[in-house]
């Protein structure tokens, strides 16, 4: 068996690392291209005195990392402009900033991903057990102290008496040729082997079933799935309407919460008090809110001057003698219950929001509609020339 087809090819073992830097490049400098050097720990310079080129693993993470870009941008767009296309805050169907955490996110994870996987099973082709290095003794030293070169057979110039000219020619402590080991037969798929395979599947298997399913359950019931129950969007049969998801009963309320009296009326003949004090806090979150749920249509200073492009009918102005004339408690009732095509938003703005709101809209409309009082007051204020 220990013929040259059969040879994965010729080591040597040095002592310093200097020695190995001199035999790597010696060996490269004489033409050989499969070879392979091995350290206990990485020498610097040794890819130059190698002579290898710069690896290809860059290209990978880079085409990798392009790609999950345009496919998060791509299915982002596709999800927010196309399928299911939402207004959030007046901005455009595709906002870009919105989108890049994510892009960033799913760029860095594929390319990460993608490189690691490849460089092992691509580059590295691990996992390799049957190498014809493992369990020598060349492998064991240059693992520990030594510093080791392989001349592979695999090289177009390999000969095996000129490879052993040359590494004996670079002074080793010893050369040593490595073989191919034999490969090795297990008779896997004899019918014996075959037959007490699917008998142990099936007593596993069996048991576990018994145990798990029957055993552990028989009491106070024997099967986790035939329990009572009402699974969403199933029938039931409990109910004589056959419906298992069922509304609340009518007039029940979450225990500590208080519903708002004046939900679903039009033009309520009462209305709630404002309870809050329009403080400098209040009205800067008032402001936040008002921003975000009421200026894309009412525009960033209540002018009815929608920033949504006619994708909605553009509503009345706020400083209007009516809209002036409303109580704090009436535009309250509003932004709760909703009026027209405006819809009701009690359940995405908090009670406390929806007063700060209120405590807004009066900023705005006292700005826009300011008094001779409220003009003397702010001369006073800043310094008598009437500017802020």
């Amino acid at each position: 068996m220990n013929n040259e087809k059969n040879i994965y090819g010729i080591t040597a073992l040095f002592k310093s690392p200097d020695e190995i830097i001199s035999a790597a490049g010696k060996v490269a400098d004489a033409g050989y291209k499969n070879f392979d050097v091995n350290t206990p720990y990485p020498v610097h310079g040794m890819d130059k005195a190698m002579k290898l080129k710069p690896s290809r693993l860059g290209f990978v993470t880079l085409v990798f990392g392009l790609s999950g870009a345009a496919l998060a941008l791509i299915f982002m767009y596709w999800t927010m402009s196309v399928d299911y296309p939402m207004v959030i805050g007046g901005k455009p169907f595709f906002a870009l900033p919105a989108f890049i955490p994510v892009t960033f996110e799913v760029t860095v994870l594929l390319a990460t991903v993608m490189t690691v996987v490849l460089m092992l099973a691509l580059f590295f082709r691990l996992p390799d057990n049957k190498h014809p290095l493992h369990d020598t003794n060349y492998m064991k030293l240059v693992s520990k102290d030594h510093y080791g070169v392989v001349i592979e057979s695999s090289d177009v110039q390999f000969d095996e008496s000129k490879v052993k000219e040359l590494l004996k020619s670079l002074n080793p402590v010893n050369t040593e040729v490595v073989y191919y080991p034999i490969a090795e037969k297990y008779p896997i798929f004899q019918p014996k082997f075959l037959m007490f395979l699917f008998i142990t599947v099936l007593v596993v298997s069996g048991g576990t079933y018994f145990l798990l399913n029957k055993l552990m359950y028989m009491t106070p019931f024997d099967w986790m799935m035939e329990q009572d129950k009402l699974t969403p969007q199933k029938t039931s049969e409990l109910f004589s309407d056959r419906f298992g998801m069922r509304k609340p009963v009518e007039g029940s309320v979450a225990r500590g919460f208080i519903p708002y009296p004046f939900m679903g009326v039009d033009n309520p003949k009462e209305v709630l008090m404002n309870p809050f004090i329009p403080t400098k806090e209040n009205i800067e979150l008032g402001s936040k809110k008002y921003l975000t749920f009421c200026s894309p249509c009412h525009g960033d200073y209540g002018d009815g001057d929608s920033r949504l492009k006619g994708q909605f009918p553009n509503p009345p102005t706020l400083h209007s003698t009516r809209g002036r004339e409303f109580s704090d408690g009436m535009i309250y009732h509003i932004i709760t219950n909703g009026q027209n095509i405006m819809p009701g938003y009690s359940s995405q703005i908090s009670r406390d929001e929806r007063w700060a709101i209120v405590n807004y809209i009066r900023v705005l409309q006292r700005a826009k509609n300011a008094s001779d009082s409220d003009l003397e007051l702010a001369k006073k204020e800043t310094g008598g020339n009437g500017t802020n």
